[in-house]
């Protein structure tokens, strides 16, 4: 059918497939930002929008009278950007998909945008087409592509008059929002656009509907792409393809929508910013945490890095990621093309959860329990019930709880290997 410029007929259209079952992804936040490197991404509104003084004083003591946000481009060099190594580090961390930041609220795009003159990645510090090179490296390892685009930008100038005119007048978005828009799926074919800077004006300002009906109806991306909820100040959560609701979203339940969780390796910025502490990173115990509650509840799950200014994701981004990678790569049966089970989590403990593939439930347990003896109350045993724990070969000795459910003697496993871990899946087969 083809689909309408209008909700009723956009929201009807199905997921594409691949979205749901690929769970995990990886957001990369990359833009001027990264020059001044401080505070967040939103740096310049934090400078220039909101004149807060400790981001007045940080320009005064690192950089020449007189600075604009505009003399940071140039230093926004990607010199050592390398979009294979990129590509297999998001390989390694088990993402099935990557965003990227094709232009965040600063306007600032990492393609050569014939929109943007001199204020793109092409015109000016890198002279390169980011979009275009990560877009190839991570085709060839099978990874889908997504784009991030702001719908806004804070200080254009044609952003700020139709602002003015309470969003009657139309020319950023005629000018500006729309081309970039048809420009980054006619040249990229991107695999998901995840939709941004939705927040100040309504559906009739931002033309989103009929964007999204050419989308859907005669894009080459027509039968593949997905899209999220960013589309209007009253889109989020309830119009779009999938629901990101807002950041670090936790419903808590079992949604009937798709969802994802975007989250962060910096738990304060998701630029990179050189003033981090350690502490403020999360460690992969939380992150596996937050993939399997996610997943558990029908969501996928984005973790985000910022790379610096040259194009370099520091190490202990890339220490996390990989942490990822080495769980998944035991435990990902149970996270990959699964669906949620009829219940998601013990209500005796936040500490085991469960996914499913057909007749097969997973338990997934985040702490080891005492005495080695894990308690299911929620499985209804059959006699021939196997259980088999990921990463192991052989059975699992099981029986019958005296009240409901099943005890399952896991293996011996020394306490300090248990302390070193985050999360063990046992596999149930011929339960209901």
């Amino acid at each position: 059918p083809r689909y309408r410029p209008d909700w009723a007929s956009l929201d009807a259209r199905p997921l594409p497939a691949w979205f749901d079952q690929a769970k995990v992804g990886v957001f990369v936040h990359w833009g001027v930002f990264a020059v001044p490197a401080w505070g967040s991404e939103w740096f310049w509104w934090h400078w220039r929008g909101e004149h807060r003084a400790d981001y007045e004083r940080f320009v005064r003591s690192r950089y020449p009278p007189a600075t604009t946000y505009a003399d940071f481009a140039p230093l926004f060099t990607a010199s050592d950007f390398q979009p294979r190594e990129w590509a297999r580090l998001f390989q390694r961390a088990g993402a099935r998909y990557v965003v990227l930041t094709a232009k965040h609220h600063e306007g600032f795009t990492n393609w050569g945008s014939p929109v943007s003159w001199s204020w793109n990645s092409v015109d000016t510090g890198p002279h390169r087409d980011l979009i275009g090179e990560l877009g190839e490296a991570l085709r060839e390892s099978n990874i889908h592509y997504g784009l991030y685009h702001s719908l806004l930008e804070w200080f254009n100038p044609l952003y700020l008059t139709d602002k003015e005119s309470g969003f009657k007048t139309q020319s950023f978005v005629l000018q500006k929002t729309m081309p970039e828009l048809y420009d980054l799926v006619l040249r990229y074919k991107p695999d998901l656009i995840w939709s941004d800077g939705d927040w100040e004006a309504p559906e009739s300002y931002w033309n989103s509907t009929s964007f999204l009906a050419w989308l859907y109806n005669d894009s080459p991306v027509k039968d593949t792409v997905v899209v999220n909820d960013r589309w209007c100040n009253n889109c989020s959560c309830h119009h779009g393809g999938y629901y990101n609701c807002a950041d670090k979203y936790k419903p808590g339940t079992l949604l009937t929508h798709k969802w994802e969780m975007c989250s962060s390796i910096d738990k304060l910025s998701w630029g990179y910013r050189s003033n981090m502490h350690i502490d403020e990173l999360m460690d992969e115990a939380s992150i596996i945490e937050e993939l399997v509650q996610t997943v558990s509840f029908g969501g996928n799950y984005l973790l985000n890095v910022g790379p610096t200014k040259e194009g370099v994701i520091v190490p202990i981004f890339q220490e996390r990621l990989l942490a990822l990678g080495r769980w998944l790569d035991i435990n990902g049966e149970a996270i990959y093309e699964s669906k949620p089970w009829r219940v998601q989590m013990e209500n005796s403990t936040n500490s085991v959860w469960y996914t499913s593939k057909g007749p097969v439930v997973y338990a997934i347990f985040l702490t080891w329990p005492q005495d080695s003896l894990l308690k299911l109350s929620s499985p209804v045993p059959s006699p021939d019930m196997q259980v088999t724990m990921l990463g192991l070969a052989g059975a699992l000795k099981w029986q019958k709880s005296p009240d409901k459910g099943v005890l399952i003697t896991l293996p011996y496993v020394p306490p300090s290997l248990v302390s070193a871990q985050s999360g063990w899946t046992v596999k149930l087969e011929g339960v209901q």
